[in-house]
């Protein structure tokens, strides 16, 4: 991994669907070695995917739900319950699993209010839970899927 990679990185975090020669040009390269380093980027694993991004608002997922779980028991049975619920629900696109008096942090997308609502009432027939607390997102501040570069070796 040197400088050149990370800019590679760093262009494709922005735009994937870019030629191979756009972005030799920006990092200095020529197509062929630049394709090469985007091949072993992916199958080293640093590269998992290339996807295309959703505006929320036009795909009517307008309102952001933050959910804090709290497990009934800290169990591995309920954790791979609570784990399969969330895999089979696509309104939740982030779970994350945290130390401290929350166990799991969801972001739901939804179109409103009452349609999070029936994602909640799926939930709690689903699993039990010993405490869900749900936060509005008011305004999305930052939003990115790119991660800083500046850190690989």
């Amino acid at each position: 991994m040197d400088a050149v990679d990370r800019r590679i990185l760093d262009v494709l975090q922005q735009d994937a669907t870019l030629p191979v020669a756009t972005i030799a040009e920006r990092v200095g390269l020529s197509p062929a070695p630049c394709w090469r380093r985007i091949k072993k980027l992916e199958a080293s694993g640093i590269i998992t995917r290339r996807v295309a991004l959703v505006d929320r608002r036009k795909a009517n997922v307008p309102t952001t739900v933050f959910v804090a779980v709290k497990a009934p028991r800290h169990a591995a049975e309920w954790s791979e319950a609570f784990r399969r619920v969330v895999e089979g629900v696509p309104e939740i696109v982030e779970a994350w699993r945290l130390t401290g008096e929350i166990d799991y942090l969801l972001r739901i997308v939804v179109p409103d209010i009452a349609t999070y609502d029936a994602v909640y009432q799926r939930l709690i027939a689903r699993l039990e839970f010993s405490n869900l607390s749900a936060s509005i997102a008011m305004e999305e501040m930052k939003f990115t899927t790119a991660v800083p570069t500046i850190y690989m070796a």
